[in-house]
């Protein structure tokens, strides 16, 4: 009997892992406007899996704010030691999606949990918001805070964030850990989201981003400006060969966003680089399966 109720817990584990497989495929694949999906807030945003939830972005307690060009950027600070900024995902992107890092990496490290530029309770500012400048706010942070080289793990737009503040800054930084961002070529996806489709997303959660944004009335602006420019992005062996630091390049086998092939395309680019893949993972692999990703992550940190 002990064989058969193993077996069926077996059975019962990988069910779920195949249902949250799915629905994960779907929340990263854009809806047309009007098409619901009422999972993006559990899976992606509410801190699941995770006992005592620490709500991340929005925690006044470890909140601080720094002056960056022409906007206000927010950023939170947890555990002592070497510093390591954590940069979460593009557009839905937010602080708590990063939360199983932030928890496991502040037992040994100082981590620095950044909201880029017009998420969150940072400001929007009015230049693009594009890589660079993304890179030159956490410049702005890092600044205020160390004098130490800093380790960036970004995950999809926050691993972009990390390829130009690796290339930009190479005196300040020491290692890059890069999820699901690889070689990005023009018009390989069509950016237009609105105010529409996002709340056809998610209502719930984009309510509460717009009570923590600062001006939450440039929602719409904010929507056409970065679909402009992630429309006009191209990135390639310029960006990636210049970048002197090693750089752990991870990515989800099935990564809709930023598929294999660029991935390793990418990290062939790169001067010093070790590649992760997370099998049978989507784009975001460390939420589908959180122990490979942490198990590749830890031997790149030790080295």
């Amino acid at each position: 009997m002990p064989v058969v109720n193993d077996l069926n817990s077996m059975k019962i584990q990988l069910l779920k892992t195949q249902i949250i497989y799915l629905l994960l495929v779907a929340l990263w694949s854009l809806p047309a406007a009007g098409q619901s999906l009422e999972n993006l807030r559990y899976f992606m945003q509410n801190g699941v899996g995770r006992a005592n939830a620490v709500p991340y972005g929005n925690n006044p307690s470890a909140g601080h704010y720094v002056q960056s060009g022409d906007a206000k950027i927010y950023y939170e600070v947890y555990g002592k030691g070497k510093p390591i900024v954590v940069l979460h995902g593009g557009i839905v992107g937010s602080p708590l999606e990063m939360g199983q890092f932030i928890d496991s990496l502040s037992r040994k490290y100082q981590v620095i949990a950044v909201s880029t530029r017009g998420h969150g309770r940072s400001e929007m500012g009015s230049v693009v918001p594009s890589y660079e400048q993304k890179a030159k706010d956490v410049n702005a942070i890092i600044r205020s805070l160390t004098r130490e080289k800093v380790t960036i793990l970004g995950f999809s737009d926050g691993a972009y964030t990390g390829y130009f503040f690796a290339k930009t800054y190479p005196d300040k930084i020491d290692k890059l850990i890069a999820i699901g961002a690889g070689e990005w070529k023009k018009g390989f996806r069509d950016f237009n989201l609105t105010s529409e489709t996002a709340f056809a997303m998610d209502e719930s959660y984009w309510k509460q981003q717009l009570l923590l944004r600062p001006e939450p009335q440039r929602f719409e602006e904010w929507f056409n400006t970065i679909g402009k420019y992630y429309n006009s992005v191209d990135l390639g062996q310029e960006l990636f060969k210049n970048i002197g630091c090693p750089v752990l390049v991870m990515a989800g086998e099935k990564d809709q966003n930023a598929p294999l092939k660029t991935v390793i395309d990418a990290y062939f680019m790169l001067p010093h680089a070790q590649l992760s893949i997370i099998p049978n993972a989507p784009h975001p692999a460390f939420v589908v399966n959180f122990p490979a990703v942490w198990t590749s992550i830890i031997p790149f940190l030790n080295e």
